[in-house]
């Protein structure tokens, strides 16, 4: 098997475990009654399923994306930057206007 898909399978893995704990917390802390509203209802099942599927393709993703950035070399890459000569000039620039409206508007756009 690739190394890649090796990795992906393992990661959501990981996520899908941290999904576990993050819903037993859930529940179990009674965040916002939660576990209450969980072990009350008929269908309490399905919700707890449902917030297990759905948190661990978050935390699969999360999870599976910052192994791939952690597999980029150390060495700095992107460049140098080139030094200009120039120096930053003052522009003059015209606010006058008159009753039509500034000078430098085409005539489609004056009053």
């Amino acid at each position: 098997m690739p190394t890649l898909i090796r990795l992906y399978i393992r990661q959501v893995l990981v996520g899908f475990g941290l999904s576990a704990v993050f819903v037993a917390m859930l529940l179990h802390l009674d965040v916002a009654r939660l576990g209450q509203l969980v072990a009350n209802s008929d269908v309490g099942g399905v919700a707890v399923i449902m917030l297990w599927v759905f948190n661990g393709i978050v935390f699969a993703g999360v999870q599976f994306a910052m192994s791939i950035m952690r597999l980029s070399d150390k060495t700095p890459s992107g460049g140098t930057r080139m030094k200009t000569e120039q120096a930053l000039l003052p522009v003059r620039v015209d606010t006058r206007t008159d009753r039509n409206g500034p000078r430098n508007l085409p005539s489609q756009f004056r009053r």
